[in-house]
């Protein structure tokens, strides 16, 4: 049987509807979750059946250096402005030689903060702009 190492988290790029987006240095993929429902009927014995309840999708985040590109500020922007656009993104993640070994779907997200960062004028930092994404569902398909 071949050795089947463990992914590294460096090697990663993001798309968004289709289109390879350059220059994330960081993607936060919050943890899914689904509820438990605890429900007895009176001819149960006495202890709760546990069913599963709603899932809860967490928020992703993604950070990248400030370019002179606009699109994730205009993005936010529209949704600020009452011009909700849900976009589909994809996280692949890629191994030593550069092939896509693992992708993560993240439907119908849309922005729901954006912050361009901080400025300094006695450090010499990369100006990071993060873009936090709702979304309605994170799913890895491969």
């Amino acid at each position: 049987m071949a050795r089947q190492d463990p992914l590294r988290n460096f090697q990663f790029r993001v798309e968004i509807d289709g289109i390879a987006v350059a220059g994330f240095s960081e993607v936060e993929i919050a943890p899914t979750t689904t509820d438990v429902v605890e429900y007895r009927e009176g001819t149960d014995p006495a202890h709760l059946r546990k069913l599963p309840g709603l899932t809860k999708f967490g928020n992703v985040t993604l950070k990248r250096g400030v370019t002179a590109s606009l699109e994730l500020s205009q993005w936010h922007r529209q949704i600020a402005t009452g011009q909700i656009q849900r976009r589909n993104v994809a996280i692949v993640v890629l191994d030593g030689a550069g092939l896509d070994v693992a992708r993560f779907v993240v439907t119908n997200a849309w922005p729901v903060k954006y912050d361009p960062g901080d400025l300094n004028a006695k450090g010499n930092d990369v100006f990071v702009e993060i873009l936090e994404l709702a979304n309605e569902g994170v799913e890895r398909v491969q």
